[in-house]
């Protein structure tokens, strides 16, 4: 009954004509994105990353032995946890091979470690189809147009999907970056708030008629079959976040450098993780996006010159589809020890339906803004691709490489560098923060709680459910001063404003945003009563308002400034 009426809708939105990227075509040509190359190469870049591995610990007999008995016993741990499928097939060649070592010769342990690392980059390495890239840029807008407006399909198929111009918003030097990635290899490294921001993100380059990118995903996410196929075949590589082991991580981190030497324009969470708290990133370990400072330092010993840039992005939604799990997660500490939460709200239909509805009533769902690029060495660079020193004249990156006039490789040395890059982005995701109006209207009222409960501590102050309410005249009049001394913070560059934000009224605000909250979250965020505004989820305030948090004292007023100061001591020191 249901397979006749999906049919017409796939073969509608497969043959309707769409903006589609003009570098898209049946086979990859001149000019096109690396990542249409991808099939040609996988073979090479698999032999590629595990000669690079082995050669970290071959000639090194303490190291070879190390690496092998600590990924033994690291899988045989995991293994034996799991008691699955997995562990039925493979528990016993692990067992097997720590028994061994001791009796190896070094030859037979680098075999050892070559074969184990074939096997792991196997499993990590992606696909690209051209075909199935095709295919994904004409149904994922009415993928997601079905998502955030599920009412409105027939209409935007009419339309040409045009209603997702609104519902999504992307910002910033857009047609600099189309320059730079034909220039040379862009490395996005954007801040994480939900699973939803790789899709939204992959739709935007498209739209934007920027090239797709390559990156790491849970291999947890590829269990869904329908998940996993576009995934699969859109450059996406697996990372096992259950395998500890440290040959492995060495392996992905051989991956991910290689692809960007070879020219992949590339995609990190610097955070690792989605940000439990709400807040913006700002302690980031840049870990795999790390490799592009290294690939830049070994293409210049290779003589390839090819620039590598890093672009900031920040994704800054109405709505956020795990707040709930995420903030108790947060709450209760276990988002420091977990990469992963198995059960949260994406992985149930019944909360991602809600979230559909919900989106299908707001003006605005995600206002994805683009930073400015970078060079590896935190310098900005021009519309060429040239980096620009503080003194504002030209410098060649090279120059922070070489070692008595000759390009080095040096960990250290570029460990140092991404160190600084981590800083860098963290301060440029500051800045280039879109404050959306469901999070300011959260601040305001959760201001209110801090104010009405001063003896309180965080979790005493989080359970008081529905014992505080804030008169609407006064949470209208707050919001509207917040406004305007964020806009003026704006004007100095120092934060971004949403166009709704912006352009209503600060009684329309309060309105919507109490709106956007309702029938969505299991618990009531807040609600009116007579003309006082109810707080009844303290946990979900205080996870929307947390994206205002660095400018918490400065939004205050006199009377709330003690109140602002408690929330702003919230972030601790950056």
């Amino acid at each position: 009954m249901l397979g006749r009426p999906m049919s017409s809708l796939v073969h509608r939105l497969l043959s309707r004509p769409l903006r589609l990227p003009a570098f898209l075509g049946p086979s990859p040509k001149p000019g096109d994105p690396q990542i249409f190359r991808f099939n040609g190469e996988r073979e090479q870049i698999i032999t590629d990353v595990v000669g690079r591995t082995v050669e970290q610990y071959q000639g090194d007999a303490k190291k070879l032995l190390y690496v092998l008995n600590e990924a033994g016993n690291a899988e045989i741990r995991r293994l034996s946890a799991q008691g699955d499928a997995e562990a039925d097939d493979k528990l016993g060649a692990w067992r097997r091979l720590v028994k061994r070592l001791g009796k190896m010769t070094e030859e037979e342990r680098v075999e050892s470690v070559r074969a184990i690392a074939r096997t792991m980059a196997d499993d990590i390495a992606g696909n690209f189809d051209i075909r199935v890239y095709g295919l994904a840029t004409r149904i994922v807008p009415g993928v997601l147009t079905a998502v955030m407006n599920p009412g409105n399909l027939p209409q935007q198929l009419m339309a040409g999907f045009s209603q997702l111009d609104t519902l999504i918003t992307a910002e910033g030097p857009i047609e600099k970056l189309k320059r730079l990635a034909q220039i040379g290899t862009l490395v996005l490294v954007p801040t994480h708030s939900s699973n939803l921001d790789s899709v939204a993100l992959g739709y935007v380059l498209m739209r934007e008629g920027l090239p797709p990118v390559v990156y790491g995903a849970g291999k947890n996410l590829f269990s869904n079959p329908l998940i996993s196929f576009f995934m699969h075949n859109l450059g996406a590589y697996r990372v096992d976040r259950r395998v500890s082991a440290l040959l492995y991580k060495e392996v992905l981190k051989t991956y991910s450098c290689i692809m960007i030497e070879r020219g992949y324009h590339s995609l990190f969470f610097p955070g690792g993780t989605r940000s439990r708290s709400g807040m913006i990133e700002r302690r980031l370990k840049l870990g795999l996006a790390g490799t592009g400072v290294e690939a830049f330092s070994r293409n210049q010993v290779r003589g390839i010159h090819r620039p590598v840039f890093f672009v900031p992005a920040t994704l800054n939604y109405t709505l956020v589809l795990e707040a709930e799990t995420l903030i108790e997660d947060h709450l209760k500490g276990a988002g420091q020890a977990r990469y992963i939460i198995e059960d949260d709200e994406f992985s149930r239909l019944d909360r991602v339906l809600a979230f559909v509805n919900k989106l299908s009533t707001l003006r605005s769902a995600l206002v994805l803004r683009f930073g400015d690029a970078m060079d590896p060495f935190c310098n900005p660079v021009d519309e060429w691709g040239r980096s620009i020193a503080p003194s504002g004249q030209t410098i060649d990156p090279a120059s922070y490489v070489r070692r008595r006039g000759q390009p080095t490789i040096d960990p250290a040395r570029d460990a140092g560098y991404t160190r600084e890059l981590g800083e860098v982005v963290a301060r440029a995701y500051q800045r280039e923060t879109v404050i959306i109006w469901t999070q300011l209207v959260a601040h305001v009222l959760y201001r209110h709680l801090v104010a009405a409960t001063p003896e309180l501590d965080l979790f005493s102050r989080q359970r008081r459910r529905g014992e505080v309410a804030m008169p609407r005249e006064r949470l209208v009049r707050e919001v509207g001063e917040a406004r305007d001394r964020l806009l003026a913070f704006e004007a100095e560059g120092r934060v971004r404003v949403g166009p709704v934000l912006r352009s209503l009224a600060p009684e329309r605000i309060v309105s919507d945003a109490l709106a956007a909250w309702r029938d969505y979250h299991t618990r009531t965020v807040a609600r009116e009563v007579g003309a006082d505004i109810m707080i009844e989820d303290p946990n979900l305030l205080l996870f929307y308002q947390n994206r205002v948090l660095p400018w918490a004292e400065e939004l205050a007023t006199p009377e709330t400034l003690a109140a602002a100061r408690s929330i702003a001591a919230m972030g601790g020191k950056p």
